[in-house]
C-alpha cells in the first residue's frame, strides 16, 4: 500500500512557529559554519578539535552557500530570525560563480536557488549560464550532477515565468537525459559516454531522479515521472539493512559495488529530498525508507553511535573503511573488480570502519530543503537527541 502524500503547512501561521528541534539544530550548525568576513558558509568545519575549524575553499564555499540558500528558500522566516540577508548573500556569491573555477553544476545551483528565492541572477552569471546551456557540445561532457542541477534550474526559472529560453532548454535537456543517462536497470548512468559512465554514485541517482520529478511535475511528462519512480524504487531496494544508502553502483547490473563511504548527507537530506517527491507519486516504501535512513544518524548504524556533534549543531560527515580517508584507489579497484566478477558490495565488520571528522555546510542546507516545509515525521524532527 503506497504512502499518503506529504502533509505540508501551507498557511501563513507557520511563520510564527518556533522551528522544530531538527531545524533549530541545523540553524546552530550553520552559525558555526558562517564566515562573516567572507559572507558565506565554509567548505569544511573540522570536528577534530582544532582551534580554527572552518576551512575555506572559495569555489566550494560559494557552491555550498548557494545550496544553503536553496534550503532557506523553504524556510525564509528562519533566515530572517537568524539575521541572514538572503538576497545580499545570494547576489554576492552567485556573482562569483563565473569568476572562480566553478564546476558546471554550480551554475545549475545558482539558477535553481535564484528561482526558489525569487531573485534575478547577476548579469555576469546569467550570461555565463546561458552560454553553458546553449553550448550543446558541452552537454556531452556533463556528469550527472551537472545535468541534474542545470535541468532543475531551468525548470525552476520556467516555473517563475522567466524567459521562454529556460522552458525550451528544459525540454531539450530532459530529452538528452532520457536518451543518454537512462538505463534499463532503473539506475542512471553518470555520464553520456566514457569508461566512467557505467559506475554511478548515490549522488548521480539523486540528482537525476530529482531532475526527472521536477521536470515531470512541471511539464506533465509521464515518462519523466516514470524514470524518477523507477530509480527511487531501485534505490529503496538497494538500501542497507540499517538504512544505509550505498555510495557506488554498477549501473548496467543495477547493483551495489561498494557501500562505502556512507555519507550522512545522503541519510539526512538528499534521500529525503527525492523521497518527498516519491511520496507525492505513490512510490511504495518511500516514507519508511526515509525514516529508516535518517535513524542511521541517531545511532542505528554499524558503529552504534550517534553522528551528531551536539555542542556545535553539526553532523559527522561519513563512515568509511579504515585506511581510505585519503586514498580512493582501493575503492576504485574494489568497485571495478566487483563489477567484472558480478559480485555485489557488502557491509564489512564494524571494526574496520572509522569516521570522517568533518561537516560541510551544504549538508545542513539539504536538511533545510528536505524538512523546511514538513510538519510531520515527529520521530525525526523532534528526536530527543537533537536537544
Amino acid at each position: 500500500m503506497s504512502e499518503l502524500p506529504v502533509q505540508q503547512d501551507t498557511t501563513p501561521s507557520f511563520l510564527t512557529h518556533a522551528p522544530s528541534p531538527l531545524l533549530a539544530y541545523v540553524l546552530r550548525g550553520l552559525r558555526n559554519c558562517w564566515m562573516p568576513e567572507l559572507g558565506r558558509w565554509s567548505h569544511i568545519y573540522h570536528l577534530d578539535g582544532r582551534t580554527r575549524p572552518n576551512q575555506s575553499v572559495p569555489e566550494s564555499d560559494v557552491f555550498y552557500t548557494l545550496n544553503v540558500l536553496l534550503g532557506f528558500a523553504r524556510a525564509p522566516h528562519l533566515a530572517a530570525r537568524e539575521g541572514y540577508d538572503l538576497a545580499r548573500i545570494f547576489r554576492q556569491n552567485a556573482s562569483m560563480v563565473p569568476r572562480l573555477h566553478s564546476p558546471n553544476y554550480a551554475y545549475g545551483m545558482a539558477l535553481w536557488a535564484a528561482a526558489e528565492l525569487g531573485l534575478d541572477l547577476p548579469a555576469e552569471t546569467l550570461k555565463a549560464t546561458r552560454a553553458l546551456v546553449e553550448n550543446r557540445q558541452r552537454w556531452n561532457r556533463f556528469r550527472a550532477q551537472d545535468l541534474g542541477m542545470i535541468l532543475i534550474g531551468c525548470v525552476g526559472q520556467a516555473r517563475q515565468g522567466a524567459m521562454s529560453f529556460w522552458a525550451s532548454a528544459a525540454h531539450e535537456l530532459f530529452t538528452f537525459l532520457r536518451e543518454h543517462y537512462a538505463c534499463p536497470s532503473g539506475l542512471f548512468f553518470d555520464a553520456a559516454g566514457g569508461a566512467r559512465r557505467s559506475f554511478s554514485s548515490f549522488a548521480t541517482n539523486t540528482y537525476l531522479t530529482l531532475a526527472c520529478y521536477s521536470y515531470g511535475e512541471w511539464s506533465g511528462c509521464e515518462p519523466a515521472l516514470a524514470l524518477a519512480r523507477t530509480c527511487t524504487g531501485k534505490l529503496i531496494e538497494l538500501q542497507g539493512p540499517q538504512g544505509e544508502w550505498p555510495w557506488f553502483f554498477f549501473t548496467p547490473g543495477g547493483r551495489v559495488v561498494d557501500f562505502y563511504e556512507i555519507y550522512s548527507v545522503h541519510q539526512t537530506g538528499m534521500a529525503p529530498a527525492f523521497l518527498e517527491c516519491a511520496e507525492r507519486h505513490g512510490v511504495a516504501g518511500a516514507t519508511a525508507a526515509l525514516q529508516k535512513g535518517f535513524k542511521w544518524i541517531f545511532g542505528q548504524n554499524q558503529k552504534k553511535r550517534s553522528m551528531l556533534w551536539k555542542p556545535e549543531g553539526l553532523i559527522c560527515r561519513s563512515q568509511i573503511r579504515k585506511g581510505e580517508l585519503q586514498d580512493k584507489r582501493k575503492r576504485v579497484v574494489r568497485a571495478v573488480a566487483n563489477a567484472l566478477t558480478g559480485r555485489s558490495g557488502k557491509l564489512i565488520d564494524p571494526a574496520g570502519v572509522e569516521l570522517r571528522l568533518e561537516c560541510r555546510s551544504y549538508e545542513l542546507g539539504w536538511i533545510l530543503w528536505s524538512f523546511g516545509r514538513r510538519n510531520d515525521l515527529a520521530e525525526i524532527q523532534h528526536h530527543a537527541d537533537l536537544t
